[in-house]
């Protein structure tokens, strides 16, 4: 990732080798690019290019060293799941680039305009039964790249992760308090507490998307795409719905300080529990429900740490203030445990 405060991906050297690769494995492919193409996004973590073609818009793909994976993921996703990861057109897993098919209309299009989350429930549960395919294949995905942030491991990753005072920023304008930290170290034993517990209910650890917004899942017709898996990990499954009920407390406006659940979030939850009762009663399911929420905080800051830590100048300062943020929310949700 760029240690400099602009973007590789907006150096013409780097974009001169991408347009020749796109033009290159597009005619592999027998596809005739029929305009500019244009860059929508660039991030410090990845970039995208937009091509018009002559079987439609085509998307390109680039992504920091940290999540270089991804390429490898997704190609390997398509092969298990062809009807709901990006139809790949190239994919140069050295160097992290992949180009694709449009996959159709962010999910977002049709729920925020209306604030209607009914869309959610086919998504949400098509989701939890790649989760239950993907969890028979752990070792593959693990031998991809993909972080491995099983349960077993949490407790000194996490732990790793509060000796970081930079990320941390103690003492710092949106950083930790020295009483946040010290809050947080004194709770490293609860929280391998929590893991063993969580463990004992029996889920069986998969893929985690990691940002699973409305944003990232495509729709067409029938067909359900998630795409961006740049943030992908392997732990526990249902810290996917972190960021989920993140997503529609965006869309519905709701008070993002309020931890519960809304009625319409009980109501995906119930959709995406209802796919894992193949494997275990519901009671079982909301007790690891209960448990997987600060767990869910604890990975959530583990993926942001990884994202800032190479960053520097005012590009990390941009982002500086969420590993902390993302801490102070476990410790909301390790207080409202309930044993």
């Amino acid at each position: 990732m760029t240690l400099q405060n602009t973007l590789r991906w907006e150096d013409p050297v780097w974009l001169t080798g991408a347009h020749t690769w796109i033009h290159a494995e597009t005619a592999r492919s027998g596809i005739r690019v029929t305009g500019d193409i244009e860059q929508p996004h660039a991030y410090p973590w990845s970039t995208v290019l937009r091509i018009p073609s002559s079987e439609g818009t085509l998307f390109f793909k680039a992504t920091a060293a940290e999540t270089i994976h991804e390429a490898a993921l997704t190609e390997r996703l398509a092969a298990w799941f062809p009807d709901c990861i990006p139809e790949l057109v190239a994919v140069d897993r050295s160097r992290g680039w992949m180009l694709m098919r449009d996959g159709g209309e962010q999910l977002r299009v049709r729920i925020r305009p209306s604030k209607d989350t009914r869309p959610w429930a086919p998504v949400i549960a098509r989701y939890a039964r790649m989760q239950i395919e993907c969890s028979q294949h752990v070792p593959e995905l693990l031998a991809l790249g993909v972080p491995d942030w099983r349960l077993a491991k949490l407790p000194a990753r996490f732990q790793e992760l509060l000796e970081d005072t930079r990320i941390l920023r103690v003492g710092q304008p949106g950083g930790l308090t020295i009483e946040e930290l010290g809050e947080l170290n004194r709770l490293l034993p609860r929280f391998d507490d929590i893991c063993s517990r969580l463990s004992a209910v029996r889920i069986p650890e998969s893929i985690n998307h990691g940002d699973l917004t409305d944003g990232n899942v495509l729709v067409r017709g029938d067909r359900i795409t998630f795409f961006d898996w740049g943030d992908a990990n392997i732990t526990h499954p249902f810290v996917s719905l972190r960021t989920l009920f993140v997503s529609v407390e965006i869309s519905l406006e709701l008070d993002g300080d309020d931890y519960g659940l809304s009625t319409e979030m009980m109501e995906l939850l119930n959709v995406y529990l209802a796919e894992w009762e193949v494997l275990l009663p519901r009671h079982e399911l909301d007790h690891a429900f209960s448990l997987s929420r600060c767990v869910a905080s604890a990975v959530k800051a583990l993926g942001w740490h990884q994202t800032v830590s190479p960053l520097e100048g005012s590009i990390r300062e941009e982002y500086a203030w969420i590993v902390p943020e993302v801490l102070r929310e476990f410790l909301i949700y390790e207080s409202l445990l309930h044993d």
